[in-house]
């Protein structure tokens, strides 16, 4: 039986910037641990083994990818914020729109009274919306 089932994240040399960005947008978020690949091991030395941290008190890993690999993240797959009101919202999605695209900017789509969906500068695919 599993022990539980958390977000995992393959980068190619951002993972440990990433994630301190991530992790500075959200209350009850924290680096719990990063792991540096060592000379010699299956990564380039410094690169990022192993980081586990919450966002929001969801757990995330992320590695820098020890080969370089034919695909990259895709917004099919998103991380869905959920904001505690809309200045949280606009904060939150300005600092992840910063350097990244907008395809769907924040508005009123008729399933939500306001949503943005954004795809921030490290690639990783976010959903924001104002409860």
């Amino acid at each position: 039986m599993a022990h539980g089932i958390t977000p995992f994240l393959m980068f190619e040399g951002a993972a440990e910037e990433a994630t301190r960005f991530h992790v500075s947008l959200f209350a009850r978020s924290e680096v719990k641990q990063i792991e540096h690949d060592k000379s010699g091991e299956m990564g380039p030395e410094g690169s990022v083994k192993r980081a586990g941290f919450t966002l929001a008190g969801q757990a995330v890993i992320r590695t820098d990818g020890p080969a370089r690999h034919a695909f990259i993240f895709t917004p099919s797959v998103s991380l869905f914020v959920e904001c505690e009101d809309e200045a949280e919202f606009d904060n939150v999605f300005a600092r992840l729109a910063d350097g990244g695209k907008l395809p769907m900017p924040p508005d009123n789509y008729g399933f939500s009274r306001k949503l943005g969906w954004l795809i921030d500068r490290f690639g990783v695919s976010w959903q924001t919306y104002p409860s």
